[in-house]
């Protein structure tokens, strides 16, 4: 019998029940985050593929953990975000590594028909893959071709989590026939495949993104998981996809929030002291630095409390299944973007205003703090923070349903 991890370098037998779920996973999750948080500053610094990080997910079970489905862990999607939110505290790289890794392995749950689903997941949890790719849409796009071979990918695209350690990729093509974005997967193994790392990022350096070229790779049936359409044909359970996919992104910004003030914040109780004109003021009694510290409480829990209404909702469509109506789920998206939006907010504000707090230290590279505002400032690059507000206001003011974007 296989026992349940108890910590990261242990790893779990997916098919054994935990007894305690939830609080099991996010047990598992905290000390995979203090693993993480041990050599943070250097992996970071160092940029590698995260060949090692991804190693350790898979040691601890956290690569196993998918909502409700068989073959995996039976968790549910809000023990997924928790467990990407205490990652993302302690690396907000590798938290966006996991967050994608959950929505893409389950991604067949929304796309594909039930007994496709169910094989993707069972061998998912089994092989213990981790996944990468994504299905914004970018241009040229991937195409997929019929020829008197079969069906056949091919194209160049790039991504920002997962290529480079990635198992299996789930990406976006195009029916070169009739136009129709499709979901398809792709074992990157594949002759004809080939993954280059990215350029240069000067955030989440960790998140293993890069560029895959497809040259007339085989795709079977099964590797074409449904459409990823916007229009009206797309029924709201599938539409869905967009908001859970979203979510991930708001755990990942809190995490990095949450994860940027318990760093100052020890910084200040050891006693360490920002420039100041009265020398003999200490950070604890300081005005503008309980200030600040007041004002990113705020902004990080005001967030939190509205990705909490926005789970509820997104757990009320997954709820409702079939019966969810195109208006719930406009509801639902709505909530979504003003989390986002929120969460982007709270992220950017206390990465920048941590520096502050520091002082003239936090342009030390050997301290790391800047690690925290490169790497919210290039997710949100992928997730702009005006489309939400855009669709937002056009909700409000006049009850336009949010467009369907899945995460980039």
């Amino acid at each position: 019998m296989c026992p349940a991890a108890a910590a990261p370098t242990r790893p779990v037998c997916p098919a054994e029940p935990v007894a305690d779920g939830r609080a099991h996973w996010l047990r598992v999750a905290r000390e995979a985050a203090d693993d993480l948080a041990t050599d943070t500053v250097d992996r970071e610094q160092a940029g590698k593929a995260p060949v090692d990080e991804v190693s350790r997910l898979r040691e601890s079970g956290l690569l196993t953990l998918t909502p409700a489905g068989p073959g995996g862990s039976g968790a549910d999607w809000d023990t997924a975000y928790a467990v990407v939110r205490e990652i993302s505290a302690a690396d907000g790289a590798i938290g966006q590594l996991l967050g994608s890794h959950y929505f893409l392995s389950w991604s067949a749950r929304f796309f594909g028909d039930p007994e496709t689903a169910r094989r993707t997941v069972e061998r998912s949890a089994a092989g213990q893959w981790c996944w990468g790719g994504g299905f914004a849409p970018q241009d040229p796009p991937l195409t997929l071709s019929r020829t008197s071979r079969g069906l056949v990918l091919g194209g160049r695209q790039s991504y920002p989590t997962g290529v480079l350690v990635a198992d299996r990729l789930a990406v976006r093509a195009v029916r070169e026939d009739t136009g129709e974005p499709l979901a398809v997967t792709v074992d990157p193994a594949r002759r004809g495949v080939v993954v280059d790392a990215a350029g240069d990022t000067f955030g989440q350096r960790l998140a293993g993104g890069g560029s895959v070229e497809l040259d007339a790779v085989p795709v079977g049936a099964d590797d074409v998981l449904g459409s990823l359409s916007g229009d009206e044909d797309l029924v709201p359970r599938a539409a869905l996809a967009a908001p859970v996919g979203r979510l991930f992104s708001v755990q990942l910004l809190l995490g990095m929030a949450e994860g940027v003030l318990a760093e100052v914040r020890e910084y200040s109780r050891a006693g360490h002291r920002p420039w100041q004109p009265v020398p003999s003021a200490g950070a604890s009694d300081d005005p503008q630095v309980l200030t600040a510290y007041g004002e990113l409480t705020v902004l990080a829990r005001s967030a939190s409390a509205l990705c909490d209404q926005a789970l509820d909702a997104v757990r009320r469509g997954l709820e409702r299944g079939e019966d969810l109506t195109y208006d719930e789920y406009a509801d639902v998206s709505a909530l979504v973007s003003m989390a986002e939006t929120a969460a982007a907010r709270a992220a950017h504000e206390s990465a920048t205003r941590a520096l502050d707090i520091v002082g003239p230290r936090s342009a030390s590279a050997r301290l790391g703090f800047d690690r925290f505002w490169r790497n919210a400032r290039t997710h949100t690059l992928y997730e702009p923070v005006a489309h939400r507000l855009r669709d937002v206001g056009d909700y409000f003011l006049n009850g336009a349903h949010p467009p369907f974007v899945l995460p980039a």
